[in-house]
């Protein structure tokens, strides 16, 4: 058995065409989406990500404000920016590209940031409303994940998934996605005993990890859905990902690639969290 491969950038394409016309909806309105990335230190794989989101909001019609700073800006001054940006009506996102330089906090920039505003829903108060089942808005890639999923037509009510990789960007918020979903919910670390005793009862099989090949052929269930979502690029550049991909496809019933795979949907989440942002502060205007 062959996996089918779930392709993210098939799906990205299609929900951004619905993304580019609300947008358009919104600027016809006079409420043009409006996404603030703010970007400290010059690290190259920092700027990619940043200048791919860029390039997909103008794209789709929504409008980018990058900013750049090197890395001896200060906290107080991130702070600052963010303090601006929070006040300023036309714009509806903020996200503070990560990592950030070792005298920066990114605890502390992350709370600064208007909770309405947190597209990456990283905040104290969207993780809290997440966890209680009334998300405001859904982490990007859990929620890409949750599409791949749905275009699928899997039904996740009652099945087991198995999450390798606890982290507040992927592992914990993914959980209560699934979770919500009806999904009985398994999470690994880097603790686990005997990670592919686990990973073999999964009937959707997220890793989340950065670790080279930590997913094999024989740690997956014949016929479960794995869903590739750790890279790491090696010393010459090379893009790995968590997933021994030419194996599993052989075992799996559907996979991710990578690239291809959760990347794009990462990003199209991203513009739908700010089109989404807009569209509540239009309707908001239109109550009063």
């Amino acid at each position: 058995m062959t996996a089918q491969i779930i392709n993210g950038n098939e799906l990205a394409k299609e929900i951004r065409k619905d993304i580019a016309e609300r947008a358009a909806k919104l600027t016809a309105a006079g409420e043009t989406p409006g996404l603030a990335v703010i970007l400290v230190g010059d690290s190259p794989a920092s700027m990619v990500y940043v200048l791919n989101k860029e390039r997909a909001c103008k794209a789709n019609g929504i409008r980018s404000i990058l900013e750049k700073y090197d890395a001896s800006f200060t906290e107080a001054e991130l702070l600052e920016r963010i303090r601006v940006l929070n006040q300023d009506p036309t714009v509806h996102g903020i996200l503070v590209q990560l990592p950030l330089p070792d005298h920066i906090d990114p605890r502390k920039v992350i709370e600064a940031i208007d909770p309405e505003k947190d597209m990456d829903c990283f905040s104290v108060v969207n993780t809290g409303l997440l966890m209680t089942g009334q998300p405001r808005i859904k982490p990007c890639t859990p929620h890409g994940v949750m599409k791949m999923l749905e275009s699928i037509n899997y039904p996740v009510r009652g099945a087991h998934a198995v999450i390798v990789g606890a982290s507040n960007i992927v592992g914990k918020p993914m959980s209560m996605l699934l979770l919500q979903a009806g999904a009985t919910i398994t999470i690994c670390n880097s603790k686990t005993r005997d990670l592919g005793y686990h990973t073999r009862l999964a009937d959707i099989l997220i890793s989340a990890t950065g670790q080279r090949n930590i997913i094999k052929a024989d740690m997956v269930k014949p016929g479960a859905v794995v869903i590739d979502v750790g890279v790491e690029r090696d010393e010459n550049g090379k893009l790995w990902s968590d997933v021994d991909f030419p194996n599993v496809k052989e075992v799996a019933g559907y996979i991710t690639p990578v690239p291809g795979g959760v990347g794009p949907m990462t990003i199209t989440m991203l513009l739908s969290n700010a089109i989404e942002a807009a569209e509540k502060k239009l309707q908001s205007k239109q109550k009063q």
